[in-house]
This record gives C-alpha cells, structure tokens and sequence, in this order.
C-alpha cells in the first residue's frame, strides 16, 4: 500500500528568531493562521488515509504535534531522541513502515513547504507513487521548474527522458552561489529540487544497506529491540539522504535509478525569510506583518510578534529583514539571509534562551 512520511525534525535556523530550539518553523502559524506542518498533514490526506501518515519529529515536539494534528495515530508519530539530519530519520521511518507492509510504497514530504494548488500536488505524487510501485530500482524525485536564480534550494541536472514529464536525474548539485544558479537557468536542463521523493520502501533501504552500510545496521537493531533507540540513535552517522544515497544512485553506483518528475504548481520550501515574505500581507512596499508603520522604507520584510504591544516603525530603509520577538531583535540585509543560522550559533553564547 501507499503511505506518506512527514519529515518534521527540522530546527528552522534560517528563520530564527521567530522559530526556535523549543518552537521550530514547521510548528508556527506562518501561513493563513496554519502551521506549516498542519498543511502538509492536510497535503498527505489527498494522497492516502490518514491512518498511512506517518511524522517523523523530534521527540521534544511531540505534545505540540498531537496538539496540531487530532487526526494523526499516536502510533504514527516517530520521535527522534536526537536529530541525526535526514538519512537517518528516513531510514528508520522507512524501516518501520515496512516491517508494517513489506510491500509499501513511500512518499517522502517535508513539513516546510507551500504548494498551490493542492490538487497539482497530489496528481504529481500520484504519478510519482505509481512509478516507483512499477519500477522496483526507482527512486522518484519531485522536481519543480525554476522562475528565478534562487541560491536557497538545491538542484537537479535532467538527463534522460523516461516518458512524457519523466526524467532521469544525471546529477544533484547542492544550493549554488547566484553565478551558478543563473548559468543553471541559461542552460536550461535543471529543476530544484523540492526534497520530496517516493520509492518502495525495501529498494530504498536496499540503497542504505549498500552505501550506507552501519546506518542501515543501527535501524535494524532498533526495529528489533526498539528499546535500544536512546543508546543507538544517537552514533548514527549524520548525514543528509541526498548526500549518502540519491547522489551516489545517481552517478551509476548501484543498479538503482533516480527519475524526476516536474511539479507544475506554485511551491516554496519556507526555509527562510525571503520565501516567508512571499506569504505575507503588502503595502505599497514591504511584506509586512504585526504593528508595523512604514515611511520612505521599500523592499523590506518586516514582522512583530512581539507580546508587549511594541510598534515597529521603519523609515528610510530599502531591502532588509526585520524581526522583532519579545526577547531578540533582527536586523538583517536580504542579500545576507542564509548567514541568519550563523548568527544563531552568535546568539548561543550570549545564552540559551535566545535560541
């Protein structure tokens, strides 16, 4: 059968100060008054039943998940008792819906993303689904066709057509500086990659047991003897799935295949302060959300959440982010946005509670 896995173990960094250690974007009404995991939940239901929808989170988070989620099994919340980043995460989640179903099929969501229309979403991984139930050496990537240089997302290199809206990767590059982000564009031949993937659950750890070798080892001995996960999650190696599994597939490592098929939807993986901006109100000028006034101010992203009835006002200023928080304020240029998660480490030593 088909199920869906919610990848929600992000920290959000990129997005500090508003999401935090304790409270990470994925947990934030950031979009029309939802969380970013509640229309991702709200995403997989089009793809499956409800009781197929497995989240994979941090284990400090899970009182607020099944706060958001009532429609989610407690059974199908997976806590991680540390973060160990994404193969680790996917293994295990993966590991666990097979020894449920041998013959599951996963789609791999993230908890970050906005996807319009919805309708286009599940269509695209509908047919991505099918493709990895007929193809058993498949592993199907989501690609999504660029309208713009974008520096925050990673990439994918077409190759091959399979069938009509089907190709095979040549190569994952990960997120590239402007200059190569526009060649990207000018050749054309490349998507970004929207993270989101569907394979059979057995080829895919087939994939880890054969690159990956020790992490494929733990999970196993965690899917046995579950109450070993404190001791064993944790020496995991930590590593992104791209880096372990997709890109060595893709360069001819394995028997395996990596295939793409093109998202024909507005999407946006709300990594960070400028993607947010695309989701909030307007003036004339500025995204702009809170108590806010403005004078002479253009181009910025400016957003209170501040609890102390505090008013923002800015004049005079083009192309910044600002964040003001009850105990942090933000000042950022645009062009500096992926140094917020620097900045964080920064914050840390002036104490823990900042992050």
């Amino acid at each position: 059968m088909d199920y869906a896995l919610i990848m929600a173990g992000g920290s959000g960094t990129r997005l500090w100060p508003l999401s935090r250690k304790g409270m990470p974007k994925q947990l934030l009404p950031l979009v029309h008054g939802k969380t970013l995991l509640q229309l991702a939940f709200e995403r997989a239901c089009t793809l499956v039943d409800p009781s197929r929808i497995i989240v994979c989170a941090g284990r400090n988070h899970t009182d607020a998940i099944i706060d958001q989620l009532p429609g989610l099994d407690e059974q199908n919340l997976l806590a991680e008792p540390v973060g160990r980043d994404s193969l680790a995460a996917i293994t295990w989640s993966t590991a666990t819906i097979r020894a449920r179903d041998e013959d599951a099929v996963v789609a791999i969501l993230g908890a970050d993303h906005v996807i319009s229309p919805v309708s286009v979403f599940t269509r695209t991984l509908t047919k991505a689904l099918v493709l990895a139930r007929t193809d058993p050496q498949a592993l199907v990537t989501c690609g999504v066709v660029p309208t713009s240089p974008h520096t925050g997302y990673g990439y994918l290199q077409l190759g091959e057509v399979r069938q009509e809206g089907v190709f095979q990767v040549e190569r994952f590059a990960e997120k590239p500086n402007l200059a190569t982000a526009e060649s990207y564009l000018a050749q054309g031949g490349w998507w970004w990659n929207s993270g989101m993937f569907c394979f059979r659950a057995t080829t895919f750890l087939d994939q880890v047991q054969f690159f990956a070798p020790s992490v494929a080892q733990g999970i196993a001995v965690i899917i046995d003897s579950p109450e070993l996960i404190d001791e064993i999650y944790p020496q995991l190696t930590k590593i992104s799935v791209d880096y372990a599994v997709m890109e060595p597939v893709s360069q001819g490592r394995s028997e395996a295949t990596i295939m793409t098929v093109g998202l024909d939807a507005q999407w946006a993986d709300v990594g960070s302060f400028p993607a947010l901006a695309e989701h909030l109100a307007q003036d004339q000028e500025n995204a702009l959300e809170g108590p806010v006034v403005t004078l002479k101010a253009e181009r910025n992203l400016i957003i209170n959440r501040s609890s102390q009835g505090r008013l923002v006002a800015v004049c005079g200023t083009a192309d910044l982010i600002i964040v003001e928080d009850d105990d942090v304020t933000l000042v950022c240029s645009k062009d500096q946005a992926e140094s917020i998660k620097e900045l964080v480490e920064m914050a840390r030593l002036q104490g823990e509670r900042y992050v």
